[in-house]
């Protein structure tokens, strides 16, 4: 951002955010919109006498002109919508409104918008996972809602946004609206058995009952140990939790919980009221290829829209499709070092995989049938022909799990051409898979000025909105967890935790590395 710099005695700010007229030589000086934070930073940096309200609205004026204004953004919002369905064929856009009582009204209020970018929706059709993850996250501006999003899992176990809307509110009717979008575009019928994984938030529960009743329903095992400490703290007791949800056998589940059955015995009864098919693995159907019990895909993808949350409704739009777009770049790069046949996370797993069977012994039974038994004296029914193993773990990643891997080794011992181990892994985890994936690029957008004017004849304007007494909140309300693990580094330390915070380099002003670690030259004050 660039403001106008005259003299250190003659620059001021009027209180109407203007600057006044003066008749010496005007230089431009490069300003970061964090200067205005404080009026020490520009007395500093600029040599500028201001009021903390000049800089407030100062602030306002160049935020409006840098990321556009929150009510305008809405008129254009259908502009922007046909030009991303013109430059990326085969996105699909859904704006709903409000009802209005007078149907020959020029204007119409917008309640909702739904996105599914065509090159994502072909991408993930082609993952061969059907897993997708639900949550939302709230906007910080003038306009509040709910962002919602669908997150897929990568032939890399990276994160692949489908979907994404924002919303009014986290409720059963915008859940159920969201899911029959996702179902168009996805080809979900009413009795799919496609899996999702989400928190336990108001509404979703009920609507993925509504909209796809046959569908399997994980909930994040992290979210059930946060509602469980309240009562039963303790390492012993999450230790408990993760073994009775980690373990991929109903046996072993029922011994897991008879574990916590004597350890205590209202946390099993706590635990029972649960129905074990939405966060044990031993209960898990086997569809999805994938046994995750934390819903980290959404919130590693919610992570990255911190700094566009408080933004006008198209430039947060706008964010999130930039960012997808230079993230599938970055996996292009990746994808070009590997030599496969895997993916990099595929290869590191099954070497481990490898490392453990090499424990094992097998026993052949003949027509694809073996017998496998470990160094505790543990035994396991290997059927080659079925990809199927009575531990469970082959058949619900698509990894050959360790009494898999000792079978493929017997089988090439004794001349069998299929005796590789990378052969019986899943094409969901295929290099060729993961390049297939994001060979669907997004094509960049034209601006504003480009747009072709919208032939639909009313007039979006923002939404409802009542505006709450106070200081508006834009950080989130941390756990109780968070609140008692940052008291405790602080009595210790005396310092605020660093934790999760970006280092910005003072060079390059780049995120990501210090001013130590940078290869880049300092930057140049124009």
């Amino acid at each position: 951002m660039k403001v106008i710099k005259r003299s250190a005695v003659d620059f001021n700010i009027s209180d109407e955010g203007e600057e006044n007229d003066n008749e010496e030589e005007e230089q431009l000086v490069e300003v970061d919109l964090d200067d205005f934070d404080s009026p020490d930073t520009l007395q500093k940096k600029l040599q500028l006498s201001v009021t903390p309200q000049q800089v407030f609205k100062a602030k306002m004026i160049a935020t409006k002109k840098v990321q556009g204004d929150y009510e305008d953004q809405y008129v254009h919002l259908r502009e922007y919508c046909d030009e991303l369905i013109r430059s990326n064929p085969g996105t699909t856009v859904k704006i709903d409104v409000e009802y209005e009582c007078n149907p020959s009204s020029q204007i119409r209020q917008f309640k909702r918008i739904y996105i599914c970018l065509g090159p994502l929706k072909q991408g993930f059709k082609l993952c061969g996972r059907e897993l997708l993850g639900l949550d939302g996250c709230f906007m910080k501006g003038p306009f509040p809602g709910q962002i919602l999003t669908a997150v897929g899992v990568d032939a890399n176990n990276g994160i692949y946004l489908v979907a994404y809307a924002l919303v009014e509110a986290e409720t059963t009717n915008s859940w159920c609206w969201f899911l029959e979008c996702l179902g168009e575009d996805l080809d979900l019928s009413y009795n799919s058995n496609f899996t999702f994984i989400s928190d336990r938030q108001k509404g979703i529960i009920p609507a993925l009952v509504k909209v796809y009743p046959s569908a399997e329903h994980r909930y994040c095992l992290r979210h059930i140990h946060d509602n469980m400490k309240q009562k039963w703290k303790g390492q012993k007791f999450k230790n408990l939790l993760w073994k009775c949800a980690s373990v991929t056998t109903t046996q072993g589940f029922d011994k897991a919980m008879n574990e916590v059955l004597i350890e205590d015995k209202s946390l099993h009864d706590w635990l029972k009221e649960i129905p074990p098919r939405h966060w044990t693995r031993a209960h898990f159907r086997e569809r999805s290829k994938c046994d995750v019990l934390l819903n980290n895909l959404c919130e590693v993808f919610n992570r990255q829209l911190i700094d566009a949350r408080d933004k006008p409704i198209i430039t947060c739009l706008d964010y999130i499709r930039e960012y997808l777009m230079k993230r599938i770049v970055v996996v292009h790069k990746i994808i070009a070092k590997c030599k496969g046949p895997l993916t990099p996370t595929a290869t590191k797993m099954l070497d481990q995989i490898k490392t453990d069977a090499s424990h094992y012994t097998v026993i052949w039974a003949g027509t694809g049938k073996y017998q496998v038994t470990g160094p505790t004296g543990e035994q396991r029914a290997v059927f080659m022909d079925k990809r199927s193993c009575s531990c469970r773990k082959w058949d619900l990643t698509g990894m050959p799990c360790r009494h898999a891997v000792a079978c493929i080794w017997n089988m090439a011992m004794h001349g069998s051409d299929e005796g590789i181990p990378e052969k019986w892994v899943h094409e969901a985890y295929w290099l060729d898979t993961w390049k297939k994936v994001y060979a669907h690029t997004l094509d960049p957008i034209n601006s504003k000025d480009l747009w072709t004017p919208s032939k639909c004849p009313t007039t979006l304007i923002p939404p409802k909105h009542h505006k709450q007494v106070g200081r508006p909140k834009k950080k989130r309300k941390k756990s109780a967890d968070e609140v008692s693990q940052l008291t405790q580094t602080m009595s210790s330390s005396g310092k605020m935790p660093r934790k999760g915070n970006t280092v910005t380099c003072d060079k390059c002003k780049q995120k990501g590395h210090n001013q130590r670690t940078c290869k880049g030259q300092r930057a140049r004050t124009q």
